[in-house]
C-alpha cells in the first residue's frame, strides 16, 4: 500500500501543502486518539458555552477546535484559518499561502452514543494582497478550492481526500503511524435505492422536496417504480462515505421550522468540501437553485441548503423544483 506523501506527489501536488495536509492530519490522529479516550477522561459531556452558531459546544468541540488551531497557526503554510467554532477568521503567517477552514468534530450530537464522527477540512489558496486579518479572505467559491477532506473516526480512522484529482481513501495504519492508500478514484454509483434525510424535518420542508420523499416512500408501488431504503447517521460525515462507498442521495433541504434559519448546513465547513469530494467521484452536488461550488459566499459562516450524491438520483430530485 502507498503511504500518502508519495500518493500525493503523484498527483502533482506542490511539496508545501502536503506538508500542510500531512500538519492537518497530525491534529487528526491526536484527536482520532482523543475520541478513543473520551470516556476515561472526562471529556464526553457539553460546556456551559454556545458557539458562533448559536449551539452549545461539546468537551470534545473545543478540544478538537484548539487542536487543529494551534498546530495550523504554527505551521508557517497558513495566512488565516477559520472554524465552525470561531466567531471569525484567525490570522497566522501574514507572508502564509494557504487558508484552511475546517469543522473540527462534525456530528458532535453523536459523541455520547459512542456513533461516527469526523473531521471537515477545506483549502484555498490565499490572496496575497489582503490582510491575514480580514475575513474577506474566506469568502471564495467552492470552485477554487485546492484541497479539500474529512476524516472520519470510526471503526478505522479513515481520511477521504481530494486535490483536485479524484477522490482516494486513506487509512490510518497504527503500527507506524501514517495513512496508507487504499483506495484511488472512488466512484459514487450512477443510480441508487437509498437516501439520506432528516424525517423529523418532513412537515417543514417545501413542496417539491415533500412530494419527492413521498414518492420515494411509495417505492415499487409509486411513480419511481422500486423501493427504496432510508439511512440516517446524524453525522454529515458519516452520511457522505455512505454515499461515496456505495452511492445514495443525502439532503438537508430548506425548511421553514425557524424563518430566521431556513438552512442547517454551513457552505465552507461542510457543503463545498463535502461537494468537491463528491463531484470528484462522479457524483452531483445541488442546491434546489444551482451548483453548490459556484456559489459565491457572503459570510464566513452561512448556511446552504443540500442534495448531493448519485448523479441520476439527485438529477431526479432537481426535477421536482422544476
Amino acid at each position: 500500500m502507498q503511504r500518502l506523501a508519495p500518493a500525493l506527489r503523484q498527483d502533482n501536488v506542490p511539496l508545501d501543502l502536503i506538508s500542510l495536509i500531512k500538519t492537518i492530519l497530525a491534529a487528526t490522529k491526536e484527536i482520532s486518539f482523543r475520541v478513543s479516550q473520551g470516556h476515561l477522561s472526562d471529556l464526553m459531556g457539553s460546556t456551559l458555552d454556545e458557539n458562533i452558531q448559536g449551539e452549545v459546544q461539546k468537551e470534545l468541540d473545543v478540544v478538537a477546535n484548539e487542536l487543529l488551531k494551534d498546530i495550523l497557526l504554527e505551521s508557517g503554510f497558513v495566512k488565516a484559518i477559520s472554524s465552525e467554532e470561531e466567531d471569525t477568521s484567525v490570522a497566522g503567517e501574514k507572508d502564509g499561502k494557504y487558508l484552511v477552514s475546517f469543522d473540527p468534530l462534525d456530528g458532535s450530537s453523536n459523541i455520547e452514543i459512542n456513533s461516527l464522527i469526523g473531521t471537515i477540512f477545506s483549502i484555498h489558496e490565499a490572496p496575497s494582497d489582503m490582510d491575514a486579518s480580514d475575513p474577506d479572505m474566506f469568502k471564495q467559491a467552492g470552485n477554487k478550492q485546492i484541497c479539500a477532506g474529512y476524516v472520519l473516526y470510526g471503526p478505522s480512522t479513515m481520511l477521504v481526500m481530494t486535490t483536485g484529482s479524484g477522490t482516494h481513501f486513506y487509512v490510518l495504519d497504527r503500527t507506524h503511524g501514517g495513512f496508507l492508500l487504499v483506495e484511488r478514484n472512488v466512484q459514487v454509483p450512477t443510480d441508487t435505492q437509498e437516501f439520506a434525510v432528516n424525517m423529523s424535518n418532513q412537515r417543514f420542508w417545501q413542496a417539491p422536496m415533500q412530494n419527492y420523499i413521498s414518492d420515494l416512500l411509495a417505492g415499487d408501488t409509486g411513480p419511481r417504480g422500486k423501493n427504496f431504503n432510508m439511512r440516517w447517521i446524524a453525522a454529515m460525515v458519516g452520511d457522505i462515505h455512505r454515499v461515496l462507498t456505495r452511492g445514495g442521495l443525502f439532503t438537508y433541504p430548506q425548511d421553514s421550522k425557524n424563518p430566521k434559519q431556513p438552512h442547517k448546513l454551513r457552505l465552507m465547513y461542510e457543503a463545498n468540501p463535502m461537494s468537491f469530494l463528491i463531484e470528484q467521484a462522479g457524483g452531483l452536488a445541488m442546491t434546489s437553485e444551482g451548483r453548490i461550488m459556484d456559489m459565491q459566499p457572503n459570510s464566513i459562516h452561512q448556511r446552504v441548503e443540500v442534495i448531493m450524491g448519485s448523479k441520476n438520483e439527485v438529477e431526479a430530485c432537481l426535477a421536482y423544483y422544476k
